[in-house]
Order: structure tokens, then sequence, then C-alpha cells
């Protein structure tokens, strides 16, 4: 019988593979057979310990990952939802904005916004205690 130290090393790995291949069509057999346990025993366990289910958890990253592309010019929305391993741009809008309560472009927008308004008005984004200890 495995010890429970193992136990969660091999979850610990199984995460980490989730966190490497985001952009992959990951399913709940893939990533159990990185733990080398069953989908369901593995299923049940990372729930105990992650406090979210698998399929939470790469749904999670996979959105955390979108936000910091979005903040980045160049790339179009299409893009970013496959970068990300999505497969329906509708299943990603619709997620993104549940997650962060505004649409992909519209996020995309005022990170834009605040990106300009940090460069034209940098005392802006700066607390006002930090301001008025260093006479900024």
């Amino acid at each position: 019988m495995p010890n429970p130290a193992d136990i969660y090393e091999r979850i610990v790995n199984a995460k980490v593979y989730i966190d490497k291949n985001l952009d992959e069509a990951l399913d709940l057999g893939c990533i159990a057979r990185q733990a080398n346990f069953s989908p369901y025993h593995f299923h049940r366990l990372f729930t105990n310990i992650y406090h979210k289910t698998p399929h939470q958890y790469l749904t999670y990253k996979r959105l955390q990952k979108a936000k910091e592309l979005l903040e980045k010019e160049g790339i179009s929305i299409t893009e970013v939802c496959n970068t990300v391993g999505f497969e329906s741009l509708g299943s990603f809008s619709t997620l993104f904005k549940k997650d962060s309560g505004d649409a992909p472009l519209y996020y995309r927008n005022i990170a834009y916004l605040k990106k300009k308004l940090a460069k034209e008005q940098p005392k802006r984004f700066i607390p006002h205690c930090f301001v008025e200890t260093y006479n900024l």
C-alpha cells in the first residue's frame, strides 16, 4: 500500500502535468494515468487535496492563461481560445464571462486602457501612501 506522501506526490505530478499541457485535449483518464490511479480514485483524491475537481482546475488554469494572453497585443480572441485548449469559441466566451464578469473583448479593451493610463498617468497606479512617503 502506498504511503500518503507517495500518493500526494503522484497527485501533485498530475497537477503539474495539467499545468504544462493546458493546450492539449485532456480528459480524466489521461490525467489519472499520469498519477497511476484509476479515474474514479484520482478524481476523489485530487478533489480532496485541491478542493476542485480536475476539470474545474483545468478550466480555471485555462481561463487564467487566457487572461494573460488577452492582455497582450497582437493575438486574436480566437487564437487565445485555441491556445489555451478550448475547442469552441462560444464555450470559451461563456466560461470567460462567467469567471471574470466580462466578455473576452471587453476584458481586452479594459486591459489596453489600463496600460495606456499607466503610461500617461503613472501616479494613478501608485498607492497614495507610497506617493506621500516618497514625495512623488
